[in-house]
């Protein structure tokens, strides 16, 4: 049934969130895991570093002999096994990321040194730190070097690597289905007639969720038919476990989605938010799928799948996306006339770090985003703020 009253987007979010099923896991390449969140922990199988291990090019001694004449037994390159221990009066020449010999406590740096006959070398500094990183100090066999849970980035990959976790267990990647309405709407490689427009906003929706990793399906665009609207959103429904569908969703003669997401069983949670731009904004489901339903403006569907529908996709995947927001001072005094609603607004930042609006001429304004470093939150009830006073932005 759907909820006719407006809510805040705090609220939207804990409903989703509320209704959001973890997706199953799969095991994949860890080559190709980035931007997936690991399902399970992982455990070293390997002492890192695997054996005493030179931290520099120089000579492995014992440091009661440092400033004595001694021999150098042989030169020890990475990846080859020390051949003799060291005794007193000896060392051996060591290349950086070697094993460090038996019975040597130092590597004191080439630049440190002085040959004083064939095969015969002096330490010449006046102290040196031991520069042997030693077995196990930065990971033990058995230790835990990532959590389940963690959204997996290239740094993980090396990780993964080094432990020989080549099929990390993950949560599966929503699949996301996108479609636009819109009898106005043309393709981008078709030349707009009159009284059309060429749809700009299925397109950005791929993107958007490319970047979140998702497998994306796009359905192109819809006219206003409700026929045509009902067979396009029952095709993206079964074929993917969310579907983004950009206008139609506010209460125009040909909006006709609403009644269609109906007619296909599924719940709508909600339909208005108490934010700017936006408020057009539904969520809709039926046992494991999702409708999430987008205001037709570009900048609104932007807007709404960074502080809506990206958090829910990750959500999908068991992973609460944080939402940076950075505190920065106001370059010149802001005022709005509304202030029932939550409200985002685009902003650079200037040379002295201070936050200042671009130029921005509502939802349908595509080009004020283009130079953003990321739009400003203003709180429900605020209609002035002054120049100097914090605000909060969140980047792009």
């Amino acid at each position: 049934m759907e909820n006719h009253s407006i809510i805040s987007l705090q609220e939207a979010l804990d409903i989703a969130f509320g209704h959001a099923k973890s997706l199953k896991t799969e095991s994949v390449n860890y080559m190709k895991s980035t931007g997936s969140v690991l399902a399970e922990p992982v455990y070293s199988d390997v002492n890192m570093p695997p054996f005493n291990k030179s931290a520099m090019d120089g000579y492995a001694c014992k440091k009661n002999d440092l400033g004595n004449d001694l021999d150098v037994l042989e030169v020890i390159p990475a990846g080859k096994s020390p051949s003799f221990k060291i005794e007193a009066g000896q060392c051996s020449k060591i290349m950086t990321g070697a094993e460090v010999p038996e019975g040597a406590d130092t590597v004191f740096m080439v630049e440190h040194s002085e040959e004083v006959a064939l095969n015969k070398v002096r330490f010449t500094g006046t102290k040196t730190n031991s520069n042997i990183c030693t077995i196990g100090e930065d990971v033990k066999t058995g230790d835990l070097v990532l959590d389940g849970g963690t959204l997996i980035r290239p740094q993980h990959i090396a990780m993964f690597a080094a432990v020989g976790c080549t099929n990390p267990k993950v949560y599966r990647k929503p699949k996301v289905g996108i479609l636009s309405t819109g009898s106005e709407l043309v393709e981008p490689d078709t030349q707009p007639q009159t009284s059309q427009i060429r749809n700009s906003n299925g397109h950005q929706m791929t993107a958007q969720a490319e970047q979140c990793k998702c497998l994306v399906n796009y359905y192109g665009v819809v006219k206003d038919d409700k026929q045509a609207t009902f067979q396009a959103i029952k095709k993206a429904t079964d074929e993917n476990d969310v579907t983004l569908i950009s206008g139609g969703v506010s209460v125009g003669d040909f909006d006709f989605v609403p009644d269609v997401i109906e007619q296909l069983g599924f719940d709508i949670l909600f339909s208005k938010l108490t934010v700017k731009p936006g408020k057009h904004t539904t969520f809709a489901l039926k046992d494991n799928k999702y409708i999430i339903g987008l205001p037709g403006n570009p900048v609104s569907s932007y807007i709404q799948f960074e502080i809506f529908v990206k958090p829910f996709l990750y959500r999908l995947m068991n992973y609460s996306l944080p939402a940076p927001s950075l505190p920065l001072p106001l370059a010149s005094d802001f005022k709005r006339r509304k202030t029932d609603r939550e409200e985002f607004v685009p902003v650079a930042l200037n040379a002295n770090n201070e936050v200042e609006r671009i130029e921005y001429h509502g939802s349908a304004h595509i080009h004020a985003y283009h130079q953003a470093f990321g739009y400003m939150n203003i709180p429900i009830g605020i209609g002035k703020i002054t120049k100097g006073e914090i605000v909060y932005v969140r980047p792009l």
